[in-house]
């Protein structure tokens, strides 16, 4: 038996210290079984990022550049409970904490290499002051509970939250760009980071054989709604209407309703907004199945029809064509890849605004042209 004197834990990923890595096998004694593979810790990080379902995804291209930065590294990724499922079974990130208590105090009692907090908020900036790490990157607080760039290369970012002409009128970045320069990274335009399981691709194809797809035929998908913090990145169930009715003209179209648990009665009027012949061709998906049966629904869409919102982002990862229209929001910030059209109000002075109530009478929306929606998916090849 080893001796605690010449204990020597090994900088393993697979080492927790409560069980053998594999059965029978001491790696105390007999030497790491995985040294110099993949399970080599290397270089330890922490990512912060936890606001919005559609910024947790929207970060996930940083994991690219980080890997042909420390090659040799361990990645842990701290979010919100409700965005494990955007996460889980990424193949870059080693172990994922969901916000909690418990998984705070864990993390706090890691040390590491470097810490990248994403998120310009109280508590987050609050937890990175609390964690042990060489090099901090991104957000923290002061001694006043002000927000501050941790970094040099976080100050563009951090100018843009604090100066609305920056932000709104001169930016030209994406946020994916953004974000690699506040961590120092190599930006590429790397992808977003989102993998169906095997039993997910089983489901899709399940899925296609119980609506009869068509291959030859063009689906286009309406993300008809978005999250409840911003209710004005979605169209009117009247916009909607208008553009599928003219969509169903086209004999090579059909429709598909996509959305979460609070578009359920939006797209159950959308969909009864039509005769029996015409739902035949519009198929309401099921919306309270969760974020991952989502994906799954989303993925038979051709096209994807979206507001700035959690499912555009979720069609940018699933590698849709995106038409995404803009109102309060920056459609500068947003990376389509090459692959979609934005639509976004010109010389509209209060667009964009961020304002979750409109002073005004919704003008950002009412000028969405619904004429170059359907244009563009009445054009579209596959």
């Amino acid at each position: 038996m080893i001796e605690f004197k010449n204990l020597k834990i090994p900088e393993c990923k697979k080492f927790s210290g409560y069980k053998p890595c594999k059965p029978y096998y001491n790696c105390l004694e007999q030497g790491c079984a995985e040294s110099g593979g993949d399970s080599e810790t290397g270089i330890k990080i922490l990512i912060i990022s936890l606001d919005a379902l559609g910024n947790v995804l929207d970060n996930t291209p940083i994991l690219h550049a980080i890997k042909r930065k420390y090659e040799k590294s361990t990645i842990y990724w701290m979010t919100m409970p409700n965005a494990e499922k955007i996460l889980s079974g990424n193949p870059f990130i080693d172990k994922l904490f969901l916000w909690s208590d418990e998984s705070r105090m864990i993390a706090r009692n890691i040390e590491y290499d470097i810490l990248m907090n994403a998120d310009k908020s109280d508590y987050a900036c609050a937890f990175a002051n609390e964690i042990k790490a060489k090099k901090k990157l991104g957000f923290l607080l002061n001694e006043s509970g002000k927000i501050i760039p941790a970094n040099e290369s976080a100050m563009y970012s951090y100018i843009l939250g604090i100066d609305d002409r920056k932000k709104f009128r001169e930016n030209t970045k994406t946020g994916v760009e953004i974000i690699n320069e506040v961590f120092e990274l190599e930006y590429k335009r790397d992808r977003y980071v989102f993998n169906f399981t095997e039993e997910e691709k089983r489901f899709i194809e399940e899925y296609k054989k119980k609506i009869n797809y068509d291959i030859k035929k063009v689906y286009a998908g309406f993300n008809t709604g978005c999250s409840e913090l911003f209710p004005n990145k979605k169209m009117t169930i009247e916009q909607h209407v208008k553009i599928i009715s003219e969509l169903l003209k086209n004999s090579n179209i059909e429709i598909v309703l996509l959305g979460g648990r609070e578009d359920t009665k939006r797209n159950e009027i959308i969909y009864n907004s039509f005769n029996e012949n015409e739902k035949k061709r519009i198929i309401n998906t099921p919306t309270n199945e969760g974020i991952r049966a989502g994906a799954c629904y989303m993925d038979i869409a051709d096209i994807v029809i979206s507001g700035d919102s959690f499912g555009m982002h979720l069609a940018i990862a699933l590698k849709k064509y995106v038409i995404a229209w803009f109102g309060l929001s920056c459609h500068q910030e947003i990376e389509l890849y090459d692959y979609g059209i934005k639509l976004y109000p010109e010389n509209l002075e209060c667009s964009p605004c961020w304002k979750r109530v409109c002073p005004y009478n919704l003008e950002c929306i009412d000028m969405i042209d619904l004429e170059k929606i359907i244009s563009a998916v009445n054009n579209f090849k596959k």
